[in-house]
């Protein structure tokens, strides 16, 4: 196999195991007999997957392994086993073995080794407890257990030879045919073993016709090298005129079901299937689709509101096929539909190339940015005209490329079921972990790089918030601890909240740890979100104790920086006894954003769209008798504003061209606050490809990135949220100083 077929393998392996996990975790919350049995299924049918395609790589260690979960598996499917915390655990377990000797075999390691040999050997024993057998015992046994089931299902045949049960119509012998010399036929094929009459046809003495055959056998044939249809050709003259059920040994499931996966990935219905890995013959499908035909006449009739029962089932009824080839061909049918559906809606794409198309479709912004300036500069209508044409369609090609790189964070979301599954049992905890806006889409790029910032902040819920049961029974709580995670668009952001129906951030013992570690002063006075935000300083913890999760104040400083990083914002609002939640704001994606285009002095800025509000001039009205206030009445609101020249230290126009320059101001809001920044000119929207700054200037405040734009010249992108803050903080008076920020 090759390199390319053996990463198909690893991603699909993936892939299931992912939808394993997510069905194991299921588990736990299912009290329906029947919804477990079938989340049962589903997970027999996804391991079997993965042991069927490791099998073609000659991948033993992930084949064996997987027997023996299919093993005990099947014993929860026969009803031997109940499906309890310790079963599952044990499953997710072997879970993440199975993804360690995925990635062995990605690594290219022939065989097992080392630790993950222990591990393998200890979760096969642990298994092999539920099977009540040795490890030796299991790995030699070549016959699976879906054979035990068969013999139970199929009505007390137990048929280690061929079994065919002959029923003949009462038209037989008035058509000239003599019963026996068909059975005497058979000999030819192998050795009737047995041959018994079933006579509970024949009337009473009063109905008998002589003239009508009565007759019915049960034959067991000893034939190695034949089948189902070889034995079906015997009976040819009398097909219509009788019922005829062949079932092979039990020896044949396996080959049978062998067969089926073997099928060319092509689109068949449960009957063709059944045909096709010989399973079931012509007739005997015309005949069970007949049967179903008869059933649906009757359905219909009858007036009632009735499932017609599925070709599968009547054919197991009718004694013609085994259940276990049945499920096998209903695998097939679902394996080919699931296939079909993501060959029309998925395609797996490089993540390099993905990479590759969207810094080619950031040149192409900059590119056509530069053409439009020519195109301007040239005054020519047509040319004018068809740049807008193409801008419209680079626009396009843009939202589209940035589209591919979006997907649901509802998959990241799904990893801390299992997380607060193992937490709440490490910490004897009943908690219950509720997502909603898992359907809300995020970048890829971010979805990666958020995903541990999360998982820290989800464990510290459950370990500092969430009481013990006994406690939030005492102060009238539900025993069971609520965690909630919501993700949601809000003005071109998305937010994602972390909340717990916990006992609240404690602001005297926040308050206390700070003067304590020096991270304030005295008598310093602090607002709510102020008092908050501490517990994100290096080293700050207020746990009583250490543990494995949490207390050695190591996690949440980074936590904040990257968020930060990642152009985020945190805010945090808690109420003692009640409860905790953590917004984390975050932009849509890292690449390309629409921005708003101002200028300053000699120098051009750009302002995210999303965030701005509306653009005003400073005029006398709004200025007021105080030209040195930094605030301006806007319609009854007082809005606190900066002048960027003043910030950034740009020689503005000011005093230069008092009787022609206005300044404006842009109105910018975050989080439901208002700033204003003056700028010298507003020069409409611009497509803003985002350039990451330098290490040098990293620590540069109030800029989160750069552009280029269609001249040429760079513009430095504006921190919206780190200036509102700085804009309110600066009171009623002009506090900030000039060239402060360079």
């Amino acid at each position: 196999m090759s390199d390319d077929s053996l990463q198909i393998f690893i991603d699909e392996a993936e892939d299931l195991l992912n939808i394993a996990e997510q069905a194991l975790l299921h588990l736990d919350n299912l009290d329906n007999e029947a919804d477990t049995l079938d989340g049962i299924n589903d997970l027999f049918c996804t391991f079997h997957t993965i042991k069927g395609a490791a099998g073609l790589f000659g991948l033993d260690s992930i084949v064996e392994f997987t027997h023996v979960v299919e093993s005990v598996l099947c014993k929860i499917r026969e009803g031997s086993l109940t499906v309890d915390e310790d079963i599952v655990s044990l499953f997710l377990s072997s879970r993440d073995h199975l993804s360690n000797l995925v990635e062995n075999a990605h690594s290219g390691e022939q065989g097992i080794s080392g630790e993950l040999k222990i591990i393998d050997d200890e979760l096969i024993g642990k298994l092999d407890d539920y099977l009540g057998v040795s490890t030796a015992d299991e790995k030699n046994n070549d016959l699976t257990l879906t054979a035990t089931v068969t013999e139970k299902n199929t009505e007390g045949v137990i048929n280690e030879n061929w079994h065919i049960s002959l029923r003949f119509g009462p038209n037989v012998l008035r058509n000239g045919m003599d019963p026996a010399s068909f059975i005497g036929y058979l000999s030819n094929i192998g050795e009737l073993k047995s041959v018994t009459l079933v006579s509970d046809a024949i009337p009473q003495w009063n109905d008998f016709d002589p003239e009508n055959c009565y007759l019915g056998f049960e034959i067991v044939l000893i034939a190695a090298d034949t089948n189902k249809e070889a034995i079906e050709e015997v009976f040819e003259f009398v097909q219509d005129d009788c019922r005829i059920s062949i079932l092979p040994p039990h020896s044949h499931i396996d080959a049978y079901i062998k067969m089926i996966e073997e099928l060319p990935e092509e689109d068949m219905r449960i009957g063709d299937i059944l045909v096709a890995c010989g399973a079931l013959t012509s007739s005997e499908k015309e005949d069970v689709l007949n049967t179903q035909d008869r059933l649906t006449d009757k359905v219909t009739a009858g007036g009632v509101e009735q499932k017609v029962p599925p070709l599968g089932k009547v054919a197991v009824e009718q004694q013609v096929v085994q259940q276990e080839v049945v499920d096998a061909a209903l695998k097939k049918q679902n394996e080919l539909k699931l296939q079909r559906d993501n060959s029309q809606q998925t395609i797996r794409v490089n993540a390099l190339k993905l990479e590759s198309l969207l810094n080619l479709v950031g040149e192409l912004v900059i590119g056509s940015a530069n053409a439009e300036l020519n195109a301007r500069r040239l005054a020519d209508a047509d040319l004018n005209e068809a740049m807008e044409n193409l801008l419209r369609l680079v626009e396009e090609v843009r939202d589209t490329a940035l589209g591919l790189r979006m997907v649901q964070i509802g998959e990241t979301f799904n990893r801390y079921k299992r997380v607060v599954r193992e937490v709440s049992r490490d910490t004897g905890k009943d908690i219950d972990l509720r997502i909603s806006g898992a359907e809300t889409e995020l970048d890829k790029t971010l979805i990666e790089k958020i995903g541990d910032p999360l998982m820290h902040l989800v464990r510290n819920a459950i370990d500092h918030g969430i009481e013990p049961s006994e406690k939030r029974l005492a102060v009238g709580k539900p025993a069971m601890g609520t965690v909630n995670l919501d993700a949601f668009h809000d003005s071109g952001s998305i937010v994602i909240q972390i909340k717990d129906d916990g006992g609240g951030l404690s602001k005297e013992k926040i308050l206390n740890k700070a003067l304590e570690k020096n991270l304030i002063q005295e008598n310093q006075q602090l607002n709510d979100q102020e008092i908050y935000r501490l517990i994100f300083e290096a080293g700050f913890s207020t746990a009583e104790k250490v543990s494995n999760l949490s207390g050695r104040g190591v996690g949440m400083d980074v936590v904040r920086r990257n968020i930060e990083s990642l152009r985020g914002h945190v805010e945090i609002e808690s109420e003692e006894g009640k409860g905790t939640s953590i917004s984390i704001r975050l932009p849509l994606t890292l690449a390309i954003i629409d921005g708003f285009q101002v200028r300053v002095g000699n120098a051009q800025y750009i302002v995210p769209l999303d965030m701005v509000d509306e653009c005003i001039e400073l005029n006398e009205s709004l200025r007021g008798k105080d030209e040195q206030a930094n605030y301006v009445n806007l319609r009854g609101e007082i809005l606190p504003f900066m002048r960027l020249s003043d910030m950034f230290g740009e020689k503005g126009e000011k005093g230069e061209m008092d009787n022609k320059h206005r300044d404006n101001i842009v109105v910018v809001k975050f989080l439901g606050k208002k700033a204003g920044f003056v700028v010298d000119e507003l020069l409409g929207e611009h497509q803003t490809v985002i350039k990451p700054l330098g290490k040098v200037f990293q620590n540069l405040k109030g800029i989160s990135g750069a552009t280029i734009l269609g001249s040429g010249e760079v513009a430095m992108i504006i921190d919206i949220p780190a200036m509102v803050d700085r804009v309110i903080k600066s009171g009623e008076k002009h506090s900030i100083l000039p060239n402060e920020i360079h």
